[in-house]
């Protein structure tokens, strides 16, 4: 994620989705995703990527409760995301030594996730908050500190050239490039090539 600072943020909706949508990023040059937990078919995905695909490295995203975070590490996920901060949920994922990303929208929420020993942290919902502009305020009293973010929420191709732009965003998270219309459709190969076109866009800005 931090190499390309692309993270697809997939909701699945079919189990058997997850192998064709997994092969097609790795053919973009992407190994890094985040499945999240608001469906059924979710941990089923995680499970079968995992199993198929072990140079992936899978997230879950929306993780809300400290109990699904065993869970997780029993399937192999290497990092939770979080759309809040939740001190049980992070400590969760401490104890098993899995890396965590929790929601952030104010300097108060950054602040109680450093005391947690917490340095990147997810910038949600980027855009209804104000997009760049408003985390351009945030790096300000904190880039020098080592924090880091990965916005989302609202963001596409366009937007995430501007994000990609600032030193303090590890990565930039996004559905725009693996929506569901694409996968129920069958269209791996535009998934593919939107993909290269993300990575193109953020590394040239």
């Amino acid at each position: 994620m931090l190499e390309k600072r692309l993270l697809p943020i997939v909701v699945l909706d079919d189990e058997e989705h997850a192998e064709p949508l997994a092969e097609a990023l790795l053919a973009a040059g992407l190994d890094v995703i985040e499945l999240t937990l608001r469906t059924p078919a979710a941990m089923g995905g995680i499970r079968r990527i995992r199993e198929k695909f072990p140079q992936m490295h899978v997230g879950a995203g929306t993780v809300l409760d400290p109990e699904v975070v065993p869970q997780l590490a029993d399937l192999g996920v290497e990092f939770a995301v979080a759309p809040g901060l939740n001190a049980a949920v992070i400590q969760a994922a401490q104890r098993v030594g899995m890396q965590i990303f929790p929601g952030v929208t104010s300097p108060t929420e950054i602040e109680m996730a450093r005391a947690l020993g917490v340095e990147t942290l997810k910038f949600f919902p980027a855009e209804p908050l104000g997009g760049v502009t408003m985390l351009k305020a945030l790096i300000g009293p904190y880039g020098h500190t080592g924090i880091r973010f990965v916005p989302t929420g609202g963001i596409d191709a366009e937007k995430a050239s501007e994000y990609a732009k600032l030193d303090a965003v590890a990565a930039i998270g996004g559905s725009w490039f693996v929506k569901g219309s694409l996968m129920k459709e069958g269209r791996f190969d535009t998934i593919t090539e939107m993909t290269r076109e993300a990575i193109a866009r953020i590394a040239t800005a």
